[in-house]
């Protein structure tokens, strides 16, 4: 039978079934690389348990990387919603880290500005420099009203991602009434408690579109990615890749390069140019 992730709790995992029913699989070996939103071949045990046999063919896949190991994210989605916050403050670092994995993979991108009832408006003004390199900027209140939201979901599998303390938990309940009960009918399935390292939940909001929701994350290494691949994530960087004096240029301190003297002129933010650098160095 074919089944569909929803959720992960280190080795086990949870799949949606073709007759809408969730059954508890494991995989064979000690190693799995089977993560929320994949398709999978289940071999069902006569105890109501499955054995995952095959993975079906990804469409995307998104994993975090650092020099020891990965962690995988998501596959098979469309679209990735970063959700940062007027209080507390969010990371440069990790949005534009965010943003380049998602350029990796070709993904839709949203960035949702959440507690927008809160007053303030540095994290608004922060984010103008994505509004002006072209991503999309929705300003919410996932305590008041996240309608805003949902037609930007449709016909898309989304992930959610965010740093702790954004408020994503506040909006997955706004926009999924049913969650808080999609989470308790998982936890009985696999009479959860013991299961509490979740990785993803995978949530239905109409027959085209569902909801990755993934816990809240403080890093996203890059490792995976070459300093061409960054380069090209930085996507208002394009006009002037290839142009520097210095074909290996890092953009550092090299005479001659394109983007230190586009960002001198103004033609490219210098925190940008910045955030390139901490990111290209550490990865």
């Amino acid at each position: 039978m074919n089944g569909r992730i929803v959720a992960a709790f280190g080795r086990q995992y949870l799949a949606r079934m073709p007759d809408g029913s969730l059954l508890p699989c494991l995989t064979r070996g000690k190693k799995s690389d089977v993560v929320c939103g994949d398709t999978v071949e289940v071999l069902k045990s006569a105890e109501g348990q499955g054995v995952i046999e095959n993975i079906g063919k990804r469409t995307t896949l998104l994993y975090r990387s650092d020099a020891f190991r990965e962690k995988l994210i998501a596959a098979n989605v469309t679209q990735m919603i970063v959700v940062v916050a007027t209080e507390p403050s969010f990371s440069d670092e990790v949005l534009a880290r965010c943003l380049v994995a998602a350029f990796d993979q070709n993904l839709s991108v949203l960035i949702v500005l959440n507690k927008c009832d809160l007053p303030g408006k540095l994290a608004s003004e922060r984010l103008a420099t994505y509004r002006k390199i072209g991503y999309r900027v929705l300003e919410i209140s996932a305590l008041q009203d996240v309608s805003a939201l949902l037609p930007l979901l449709q016909g898309h599998t989304s992930v959610l991602i965010g740093q702790s303390g954004m408020g994503k938990s506040t909006l997955i309940n706004a926009l999924l009434p049913d969650a808080q009960a999609a989470t308790r009918e998982i936890s009985t399935v696999l009479d959860s408690g013991k299961h509490t390292t979740t990785h993803a939940k995978l949530y239905t909001l109409d027959e085209n579109s569902s909801l990755i929701d993934c816990p809240g994350l403080q890093a996203f290494g890059l490792h995976h990615l070459s300093l061409g691949r960054i380069e090209q994530g930085f996507i208002e960087f394009s006009p002037y890749l290839g142009l520097c004096r210095f074909r290996d240029c890092h953009h550092l301190h090299e005479p001659g390069c394109a983007l230190i003297e586009a960002a001198a002129s103004g033609r490219i933010d210098p925190r940008r140019l910045e955030l390139f650098r901490q990111i290209s160095a550490s990865k």
